[in-house]
């Protein structure tokens, strides 16, 4: 199982031996998104000396991280591993050092980069997540509303966007689909129609 962060974003500050570090988490979905974010931090905190990056995506199949120009080892690829430590996935940590006159050395490095995305994680929060079907569901518009009441119950479906056009869409993910189908058609009175439409990573 994987875990994601409870907070669509969290920042924390340290400061260890006069430098103060700032880390920011995000949830991410992509690299497009995580080349955004950088950017959007770097803006904010311009002051900082370094801005280093740690993400991982696709459920840990992309890992990627930078010591923005500290010494080699030091600050990405710790922060790589406290997310890996914790399971997370589609998760950024950006963290900025603001150099406060002291040299940290190797050691003292890894543990203030490594420590500041270890609390800022215990901070924010993290949640399980799991990647279940997903379903594009079509009723009439005389059933859609008791049907529409009765998905928000089930605690093995997550109900995503409703549109109505001449029948009304339901856009959902579900534990099983096959199931969930079979359902469906009961409460329809098998008027329904189910697509499946691939996946999507849900909060359990």
């Amino acid at each position: 199982m994987v875990r994601g962060l409870a907070v669509s974003s969290w920042t924390s500050e340290s400061v260890v031996s006069r430098s103060r570090f700032v880390c920011s988490l995000y949830r991410v979905g992509a690299e497009a998104e995580v080349r955004e974010r950088i950017g959007a931090h770097r803006r904010e905190w311009w002051g900082a000396s370094h801005h280093c990056t740690a993400y991982v995506l696709d459920g840990g199949r992309v890992a990627r991280s930078s010591d923005d120009g500290e010494p080699a080892g030091t600050a990405g690829g710790p922060m790589l591993e406290v997310l890996r430590g914790r399971g997370l996935t589609e998760v950024l940590a950006v963290v900025s050092r603001y150099f406060g006159g002291v040299k940290l050395g190797a050691g003292g490095l890894v543990r203030a980069y490594g420590g500041a995305v270890s609390a800022a994680v215990a901070e924010a929060g993290t949640v399980e997540l799991a990647v279940w079907p997903r379903l594009l569901v079509r009723v009439d518009y005389g059933t859609a509303g008791s049907l529409e009441g009765l998905l928000r119950l089930r605690e093995d479906v997550r109900l995503g966007e409703v549109s109505f056009g001449e029948v009304v869409t339901f856009d959902l993910a579900c534990a099983d689909a096959e199931l969930l189908a079979a359902w469906v058609a009961g409460q329809s009175g098998g008027a329904a129609e189910v697509e499946p439409a691939g996946s999507v990573r849900v909060e359990l």
